[in-house]
């Protein structure tokens, strides 16, 4: 195993991986990164927890895209899915936002 030291929105972190697949580790990383620092920098979403999530939701849409043809997202264009994200956003900030006061 070998140990790679990355960063995500700043936050270093140390990862292991197999030896030989410190680039797409780091690749994944970079894209990960990618993705919370856009929702960051779009403004609406606070605290890294949620922008981890929200990421997740991306990711996991993509994913599904792009592996199964025929599942769930299959029909839907790029911009739907993009809705169908922002609708998730708007629940998951309803159903958390009572608990920011605990934060």
């Amino acid at each position: 195993m070998t140990q790679l030291s990355v960063q995500i929105m700043g936050q270093p972190y140390t990862l292991s991986c197999k030896a030989g697949e410190e680039a797409t580790l780091q690749q994944a990383v970079t894209y990960l990164d990618g993705k919370m620092s856009a929702i960051r920098d779009g403004g609406k979403v606070r605290g890294n927890d949620r922008i981890a999530v929200i990421a997740a939701l991306g990711l996991a849409a993509e994913l599904l895209s792009a592996k199964a043809p025929d599942g769930p997202l299959s029909d839907l264009t790029m911009a739907e899915v993009q809705q169908e994200i922002t609708a998730m956003h708007t629940v998951l900030d309803d159903a958390l936002g009572s608990q920011e006061v605990l934060f």
